[in-house]
């Protein structure tokens, strides 16, 4: 697979990111959705959703090849969390 070329600088990125899932895809979402990967198309507000990052993000590659994806988890605030977390669950 070519590695695509982000056309967005970060801040920018994210905040298309974000504005299409508060306008698109948060509207729409079922009890059943909480914890399920959400892959958007930056610039075509297209997305797929999934309990599985790669699968919502093979999908929307598969309709969009050029998509600019900005991944997130619903009921969460990032899709990721980096670094070590202690038994509390407060980030070392």
């Amino acid at each position: 697979m070519t590695p695509r070329e982000a056309r967005y600088q970060d801040e920018e990125f994210a905040r298309r990111g974000q504005e299409i899932y508060e306008r698109e895809v948060r509207p729409s979402l079922q009890p059943g959705d909480e914890g399920k990967f959400v892959a958007i198309d930056i610039e075509s507000g297209s997305y797929e959703m999934d309990h599985d990052d790669y699968a919502a993000t093979e999908r929307l590659l598969a309709r969009r090849p050029e998509a600019q994806i900005w991944l997130t988890q619903v009921g969460q605030r990032a899709a990721y969390r980096l670094g070590a977390r202690s038994a509390s669950g407060v980030s070392a």
